[in-house]
């Protein structure tokens, strides 16, 4: 269950901008507003999860923090349904071939996710420990 500590409500405005390019159209979406409320045309929740914070504080520390928005197509819509700040949770989104939109990250939820890690800590991928000498092997007697 998510606590004031790791949510957020995210306000986003989406642009449907058309080209055409040699007699075919293109259409791209594009975020074009973002605001950190809850009002507004589409509206998610952004919720910090512990297992994320090595993926935030990655992101955070990035030439342009960015926010990251996994969306479902319409016939003639897209609709935002998940938000997140971490770029791993991104890539599975679009590994699973789900179209990803990105912006930058407003400032007041920079401030947010930091103050967030400062309170919980920065997790440190550890990797695979050393097993001490013999262990998980059968003993001779």
């Amino acid at each position: 269950m998510a606590t004031d500590d790791n949510l957020r409500h995210v306000s986003l405005e989406l642009t449907c901008r058309t080209r055409e390019i040699k007699g075919f159209t293109s259409r791209a979406w594009h975020i074009t507003g973002m605001g950190c409320h809850d009002r507004g045309p589409h509206v998610l929740p952004l919720t910090l999860l512990l297992t994320e914070r090595t993926a935030y504080r990655f992101n955070l520390e990035s030439r342009q923090p960015r926010l990251f928005v996994r969306c479902e197509a319409g016939d003639d819509t897209l609709e935002p349904r998940e938000i997140t700040a971490s770029q791993e949770v991104a890539a599975n989104w679009m590994d699973g071939e789900t179209q990803v939109l990105d912006a930058p990250m407003p400032p007041a939820l920079h401030a947010w996710i930091e103050a967030y890690l400062a309170r919980h800590g920065e997790r440190i991928d550890a990797g695979r420990k050393k097993k001490r000498a013999g262990a998980g092997r059968a003993r001779e007697e």
